[in-house]
């Protein structure tokens, strides 16, 4: 069975990546859709690093390290990248809409093995579709707009998510491109000792607070009749760990986020 783990970020959230163009250092992108990911070794590094003195425990479930003198073994617990579910996205008409589409949801809706019908695209939760909505630099015409009224259906009733109440689905390519407008930018300088410029400037990009992402986990086949025992322990572990901080830039106050696990 696979479980899964939701992430509701409270902070901007910079994973680092391969992506540094110019003066932009950016963050951690899909190959395929270009849409920002949390890879999976920085969320297993962070989880693996909260139970440092339980070295039983931490061998167990993330494998053993060669600094600690021990031969390399695979841990029980498997983790995978954690991806886009819902963004929010400045909106002039309506304060903050989350929006998705159809490729998002279908991904996460196939590692449940739901097989609900996903909304139309326009499929909108908080308009009678007589007014449009300004989103950024787009203006989604009311006449585009459904009504959409099981929307809970696809997104996580729980407290976490309480806060988000404005849902929209866009088409795939339009999402993508409100994405990539939303993503949280930050201009960088140095100052020298008289406070003027030194050199040039650079931006930093990060995944928007109040974005809610999840994740895939589960026992790995190196598990041999210790699978029930790692389970625990790992939800042990995360219960334990409801606030995280993962990503770079630690010291400004980037990368927490709240987690909770869920299940099928």
């Amino acid at each position: 069975m696979i479980d899964y783990i939701y992430l509701y970020l409270l902070s901007p959230l910079h994973t680092g990546g391969t992506t540094q163009e110019g003066n932009l250092l950016g963050i951690a992108r899909e190959s395929h859709t270009n849409l920002p990911y949390i890879p999976s070794s920085t969320i297993r590094g962070k989880l693996r690093s909260s139970i440092a003195e339980k070295k039983e425990i931490q061998s167990k479930l993330f494998g053993t390290d060669l600094k600690d003198g021990k031969q390399l073994e695979q841990g029980d617990i498997w983790i995978g990248d954690a991806s886009i579910l819902w963004l929010p996205v400045p909106s002039l008409s309506h304060s903050v809409v989350w929006i998705s589409c159809p490729m998002l949801l279908n991904r996460w809706q196939r590692l449940q093995g739901n097989t609900s019908q996903l909304p139309a695209e326009y499929s909108c939760n908080f308009t009678n579709a007589q007014s449009p909505i300004y989103l950024k630099d787009a203006i989604i015409k009311a006449e585009h707009l459904k009504q959409w009224s099981n929307w809970k259906e696809f997104v996580p009733q729980s407290s976490e998510t309480i806060s988000m109440n404005r849902f929209l689905v866009l088409p795939d390519q339009h999402c993508t491109t409100l994405i990539q407008m939303s993503l949280w930018r930050q201009v960088k300088i140095k100052l020298d000792e008289q406070k003027s410029v030194d050199g040039g400037f650079r931006y930093e990009e990060a995944i928007p607070p109040d974005t809610l992402m999840y994740l895939s986990w589960g026992i790995t086949s190196q598990a041999n009749g210790t699978a029930k025992q790692s389970s625990v322990d790992f939800t042990d572990l995360l219960a334990a760990n409801q606030i995280l901080q993962i990503g770079g830039q630690e010291s400004l106050g980037r990368g927490f986020v709240q987690q909770w696990i869920a299940s099928n």
